[in-house]
């Protein structure tokens, strides 16, 4: 028996045959050309067609995983579109009279090593999506049929070096059990849509393609991180009984996830969704969400060529708002730049983005893109429970500004007669190491906090959240991270506000009875992990929680605040 250790980054287990997952990409060879104009005709034929099949697979993704995850694609479609990009391959087939393949393949090579090269994890992870169009095209131009996971006709657990986007788009996804990849980060495209589909996950678990053949029995343990090879017949029992126990646990926390999250001593907390579009407030409230505690209004942006005017995004947020009925939704406005750029808006490379011209920065200089949206999110907000809230505050002046922007936002739709949201409540996200230690400050000016922790660790231990090889300094339960969660709590208390959480910490086990302990109001999450975080809510003692919270501050470690935590059995 082997067991391989990676980074569980989808909770679960799965018993079952390996199905090893070679994509196939087609290698061309020097081939000199008498035609090359004939050539670049070739080459454009195939641009429509990778065009036609993107959207074939954008459509089908959006109707499985919602519109937000399905924008992935519009980036490859993108690279299709880049002048610079075709230019380079229209040349050299021309200057180098070569086949439209071969050109086709040394570009695509060339920018994939350009970005391999990048510090950045956004930048480099846009080395995997050209190589995906380059396979894309390559395909095509060989006339041969895109190798996919869509054929699969019997549960397997997927095996591979890696997954692009266009593979788990074009999955059979009733006939995965899991994933398990060499590469790999708990950002990565593969992690997240593990786990918004629900299915156990473990990546970077080092060279494993040569160690696994299609059809060997294999144990995926999606919350460790842990493969088993060549099981023991033991091994196969134990990890039944512990899918069992899973699957069971699920049904339960499934039956009664519309039920109230309050603690046993009756201490109420509000667990809603983070959502990015229509299709997934659907889900939110299906799962039980009381609300939204984090509408990601990229959506919006994302899907297109140009910015979006103000009524398309009027009509966007009423939808949302239908969808929620009269459950409160939380809208952060345009979060924009660091890992996620726009060509249209010419935010322009930068060496570090995610300290750069992103968020609040570049609205507050952009205050006509800005205004639209407040406008917009105003006036959907007359007839829905609406809060808005500015990503990315550092300085109370930026605070200042952002709210001087919304009154001209309202002083402009009140002078139109236009209905409006006249007394929406203002927040921020606290995800800057500064807004933290300033809370005190900021909490005098605003509604409420919601705390980011995704950005908030990643900027506080200096780790790049995506970077395999930091990994380790990523940690929601690090004492340092805890220590600075529970100040900002503190202080929005101190002042009257109401104190969420909308980074992945607030869905996690682990972490849920800290949060409890520390007293956050609202703890907002995947919708798929609100049934287990309701459930884990309810089985708490609140002043038990807040006794592990002050043991957890002595600790110097994240594993100390790990062996406190499971005495509330947590696991």
């Amino acid at each position: 028996m082997q067991s391989l250790q990676g980074v569980g980054v989808s909770s679960g287990i799965a018993i079952g045959r390996a199905f090893v997952y070679r994509p196939e990409m087609p290698v061309a060879t020097f081939r000199e050309v008498d035609d090359p104009e004939g050539e670049i005709e070739r080459l454009r034929g195939a641009l429509r067609v990778a065009k036609e099949q993107l959207g074939a697979i954008r459509r089908r993704a959006a109707e499985e995983v919602g519109e937000e995850t399905a924008a992935i694609f519009d980036a490859h479609a993108m690279f299709l579109d880049d002048p610079e990009f075709v230019g380079q391959i229209e040349s050299m087939i021309r200057t180098q009279a070569v086949a439209a393949d071969y050109s086709v393949q040394e570009t695509v090579r060339a920018y994939a090593a350009i970005f391999a090269e990048m510090e950045d994890e956004y930048m480099r992870a846009r080395g995997t999506d050209i190589i995906d169009v380059g396979r894309r095209l390559l395909l095509i131009l060989a006339g041969r049929e895109e190798s996919s996971l869509a054929e699969l006709s019997s549960p397997v657990i997927v095996v591979a070096h890696d997954l692009t986007p266009s593979d788990t788009a074009r999955m059979n996804k009733k006939m995965v059990m899991g994933f398990a990849t060499e590469v790999g980060g708990k950002t990565s495209h593969t992690a997240i849509m593990a786990r918004i589909l629900g299915i156990p996950a473990a990546i970077s678990l080092g060279p494993l393609l040569e160690g696994v053949t299609s059809g060997d029995t294999l144990i995926l343990d999606g919350k460790n991180g842990t493969l088993v090879l060549d099981a023991s017949d033991a091994a196969l029992e134990e990890y039944r009984e512990r899918q069992g126990e899973h699957q069971r646990r699920r049904r339960e926390f499934l039956k009664s996830a519309q039920e109230e999250a309050v603690t046993v001593d009756g201490q109420g907390f509000e667990v809603a969704a983070n959502i990015g579009d229509v299709e997934s407030a659907r889900t939110a409230v299906e799962a039980g969400a009381n609300g939204v505690g984090l509408l990601r209004t990229e959506f919006l942006y994302l899907n297109r060529a140009a910015m979006p005017g103000e009524e398309e995004q009027y009509l966007a947020y009423s939808a949302i708002g239908e969808a929620m009925g009269d459950r409160p939704v939380v809208i952060r406005t345009l979060d924009i730049g660091g890992d996620k750029q726009l060509p249209y808006l010419e935010i322009g490379e930068e060496d570090n983005p995610f300290l750069g011209w992103r968020a609040i920065r570049y609205c507050l200089d952009r205050p006509d893109v800005f205004r639209t949206q407040l406008r917009a999110i105003l006036r959907a907000g007359a007839r829905h429970d609406f809060r808005v809230m500015f990503p990315m505050i550092a300085t109370l002046d930026e605070l200042r500004r952002a709210r001087e922007v919304l009154d001209e936002a309202k002083d402009e739709l009140r002078t139109a007669g236009i209905e409006f949201d006249s007394d929406m409540s203002v927040g921020i996200m606290i995800e800057i190491p500064a807004a933290a230690l300033a809370a005190d400050v900021l909490a005098r000016e605003v509604d409420f906090f919601s705390i980011g922790t995704n950005d908030l660790i990643q900027y506080t231990m200096a780790c790049d959240r995506g970077n395999e090889r930091v990994g380790y300094l990523y940690d929601p339960l690090h004492p340092t991270v805890l220590r600075l969660v529970r100040e900002v709590i503190a202080a929005g208390h101190r002042h009257g506000k109401h104190v969420g959480m909308c980074g992945e910490m607030a869905g996690d086990p682990e972490a849920i009875p800290l949060l409890v302990g520390m007293k956050l109001d609202l703890l907002s999450m995947n919708a798929s992990s609100i049934p287990e975080a309701k459930a884990i809510i309810r089985a708490l003692d609140s002043r038990e929680a807040g006794t592990l919270v002050d043991a957890a501050m002595e600790c110097t470690t994240a594993d100390e605040v790990r062996k406190l935590a499971a005495r509330l059995g947590v696991r």
